[in-house]
């Protein structure tokens, strides 16, 4: 990426990422920037989606997130108006449209900031999604934002510490840095197939 800075030099990379933690040689700097800068491309991605793509589903019995009442799937996730079909198991060959890809991040970053920065009293269920692409982006914004916000206020030392998140067992069990990368890996996964599914619906969009 290029920029141009207000006394109108030019510069390498996106002013909304410090590029110095790259320089940091830490645990916590390592996974921060990974983070940060991998929401950075996902985030920078949604902020273009529309209700068309959100909704697209890419093959049969693709998991959604509907309007409650409305579901085709035997278990759904969340309160309120809106629940995100649940697949049939872990190994579900379902394809997934970008609604429940937003909604599943969503449901993730919440759970695991509730049981580390919060406090330690809900779970992934108590998640009030939307169908509706300002909303459900919003909505990972938000779990995002603050996971982020908990993870760079820490001291280096916590970087090795255990059982700073009790969100599952084996996050209770493991040094908090690994629960980080975890995390990292779920965004970069996922909104990687958000891309790719924004990027098919586009191109089968001007093909026709």
């Amino acid at each position: 990426m290029v920029h141009v800075a207000e006394d109108g030099t030019i510069a390498y990379g996106s002013p909304d990422f410090d590029w110095s933690i790259l320089t940091v040689p830490t645990a916590l700097a390592v996974v921060r920037g990974q983070l940060g800068f991998s929401w950075l491309e996902v985030s920078d991605r949604l902020a273009t989606l529309t209700q068309a793509e959100l909704e697209w589903e890419p093959g049969p019995d693709a998991l959604r997130v509907v309007r409650r009442g409305t579901e085709r799937a035997p278990r759904t996730l969340g309160v309120g108006e809106w629940v995100m079909e649940w697949p049939e198991g872990p190994d579900s060959p379902q394809p997934r449209t970008i609604a429940w890809l937003v909604a599943h991040l969503t449901e993730v970053f919440f759970e695991r900031w509730e049981w580390t920065f919060g406090p330690h009293e809900r779970r992934r269920d108590a998640v009030v999604f939307s169908g509706e692409v300002g909303a459900a982006v919003a909505g990972l914004r938000h779990e995002v934002d603050r996971w982020r916000a908990g993870v760079d206020a820490l001291p280096e030392e916590a970087a090795f510490a255990v059982g700073l998140s009790q969100a599952t067992e084996i996050d209770a069990q493991a040094p908090f840095v690994h629960l980080v990368a975890h995390l990292n890996r779920e965004l970069v996964h996922h909104g990687a197939e958000i891309m790719v599914l924004q990027d098919l619906h586009r191109a089968a969009h001007v093909t026709r």
